[in-house]
């Protein structure tokens, strides 16, 4: 029997003390939200179901940073005791965001209803992944849903720092760059055009150098917008056949891999992801089969899918995983001899989990590294591009300065 979803009040009144507050609360009717708050001890002076913007305006999404904070919250008080079903409510109640909270509010109604949490997250497969659903019922079939949840907390919060690495390594250099593009672009379309027209009275032959500059800003003046249309419509196309290819995909993730430094950093991760995914799953009780395929689900990029991929079919056939990882030609030497350790002892979960902190530990330094490379080197060519643009401008200016 379907269940309704409880709906959001937002709410003002007094507490104990008569001290004035507000707040919202997750109810299935009026009464109920009443009831809710007074036995909170507060006195509710008003209260209405919350309405959503005429434009949708307030409606937030739920990040994957949300979900981190929730599977921490979810591990910390199960492991102080609270009931699952209790633990929900009161995160849901506790959330900033509307939308979460009504998520929230959603899978604790399912759990209520008698049905397992993770059939609940099932039906949230925006937010919930099928390497987090299944994890979650290994922890309800083996009876250990407190251990698990703690073990996926960490696992989110290390993917998150993680990908937090890799968009401080891509961004920094883009967003200078894009800077860049849009201070010579207003150079050459609206300051040397006035130059030009000074120039244009002095009756004597202008510098080669000015010459260029010219006739870069009356191009640019001249066929920029077609440019940017073509660079637009074809930035548009690209991501739509991105979307829907699965061959472009692969090969694109192929090629990233072959960027200098920064194919470094994304192979570091993949193998980051690979060996904390699969340890997180391995630990969790998850047979090396299934641990292997949502491992190669989670690696985030093409060439390291198709070679998890490859080890699961190996493995399966009866070959030990590190005899496999070397037959690929993906893995470093030492990923595979740590692992290789790690199947002799009988502690594949302990190295895998190393390894990951190691290449975790790694992937830090080399963002910060390059970072700090990049900083004066970007300096130095937006110094050369926008400098060059002046100087060519008043090239002619200093000429006339020494004939007279």
């Amino acid at each position: 029997m379907a269940t309704k979803t409880p709906d959001i009040f937002v709410w003002q009144g007094a507490d104990r003390k008569g001290n004035s507050i507000k707040g919202e609360i997750s109810a299935n009717s009026l009464s109920e939200a009443k009831n809710l708050l007074r036995r909170q001890g507060i006195s509710a002076t008003k209260i209405k179901k919350y309405s959503k913007p005429l434009f949708g305006g307030g409606q937030k999404k739920v990040t994957a940073a949300d979900i981190c904070v929730i599977s921490r919250q979810i591990a910390t008080m199960l492991g102080a005791g609270v009931s699952l079903l209790q633990t929900l409510e009161m995160i849901a109640q506790g959330h900033s965001n509307p939308t979460a909270r009504k998520m929230l509010g959603d899978i604790a109604s399912e759990v209520k209803a008698g049905n397992p949490l993770s059939s609940a997250l099932r039906k949230h497969p925006d937010h919930f992944d099928d390497l987090y659903c299944d994890l979650v019922e290994t922890g309800e079939q083996s009876g250990a849903l407190e251990t698990i949840y703690d073990r996926i907390a960490t696992y989110k919060e290390k993917a998150e720092a993680l990908k937090s690495k890799i968009k401080k390594a891509m961004f920094y250099p883009i967003a200078v760059l894009v800077v860049a593009f849009i201070v010579t672009t207003i150079l050459l379309v609206f300051v040397v055009p006035q130059f030009e027209e000074i120039f244009s009275g002095f009756g004597a032959e202008l510098p080669a150098f000015t010459l260029f500059v010219l006739a870069i800003s009356r191009f640019v003046q001249d066929y920029g917008i077609f440019i940017a249309a073509a660079l637009f419509a074809g930035g548009f196309l690209f991501k739509r056949a991105h979307k829907k290819s699965k061959a472009l995909r692969d090969k694109v993730d192929a090629q990233i891999l072959k960027i200098p430094v920064i194919g470094e950093i994304l192979k570091k991760a993949a193998v980051a992801r690979f060996t904390r995914t699969l340890s997180t799953t391995f630990a969790a009780g998850v047979p090396l089969i299934g641990a292997l395929d949502s491992a190669a689900g989670a690696s985030g990029n093409a060439v390291f899918r198709d070679a998890i991929l490859f080890i699961k079919k190996e493995v399966a056939g009866g070959l030990q995983m590190n005899a496999a990882m070397r037959a690929t030609n993906v893995f470093p030497d030492m990923v595979t001899q740590m692992i290789a350790i790690g199947e002799e002892s009988g502690a594949v979960d302990e190295m895998l989990s190393k390894i990951a902190t190691i290449y975790e530990a790694e992937v830090d330094d080399m963002v910060d590294g390059l970072t700090a490379l990049l900083e004066p080197m970007i300096m130095a060519v937006l110094g050369v591009v926008i400098g060059g643009l002046i100087v060519a401008m008043y090239l002619p200016i200093f000429q006339m300065g020494n004939v007279v």
